[in-house]
């Protein structure tokens, strides 16, 4: 009982990094800097999820961690804007090669995930309680 606890609260854990990930993506669309003043368009993060063997059951089923947090290589997206302060030298501004279609997608995909997750910890927990008021 208390390993479909831990499975759970390890994909909890995770998929709360993830959507971390996906806000940060989200909140610097339009970021041409990075965090030293460079003038370099934001590059977006994913997290790369792994099984984690310390979080097991006795039929196979193993707990979820973060392995990391990774950035796109993606060329960014140049627009022609001449007048724009960060222009280079031909009048291209190059911004962050972001989609927020698919950003919400994945940030759908990953608040699902997080609440089938606590269903789980939901269910767990009445089995728990229906167990004890039964041997109780």
């Amino acid at each position: 009982m208390h390993t479909a606890l831990d499975i759970s609260a390890s994909a909890l854990v995770a998929q709360r990094a993830r959507l971390d990930a996906i806000a940060g993506n989200i909140a610097n669309m339009s970021s041409l800097k990075d965090e030293t003043g460079k003038v370099k368009p934001y590059e977006a993060r994913y997290v790369v999820f792994q099984t984690d063997e310390g979080i097991a059951t006795r039929d196979g089923a193993v707990g979820v961690k973060v392995s990391a947090v990774k950035q796109e290589t993606v060329p960014p997206l140049y627009k022609y804007q001449p007048q724009h302060p960060l222009a280079d030298e031909n009048g291209y501004v190059a911004y962050p090669n972001i989609d927020l279609n698919s950003e919400f997608v994945d940030a759908l995909e990953a608040t699902r995930a997080y609440e089938a997750n606590i269903g789980v910890i939901e269910i767990s927990k009445n089995m728990a309680a229906q167990t004890l008021r039964i041997a109780g």
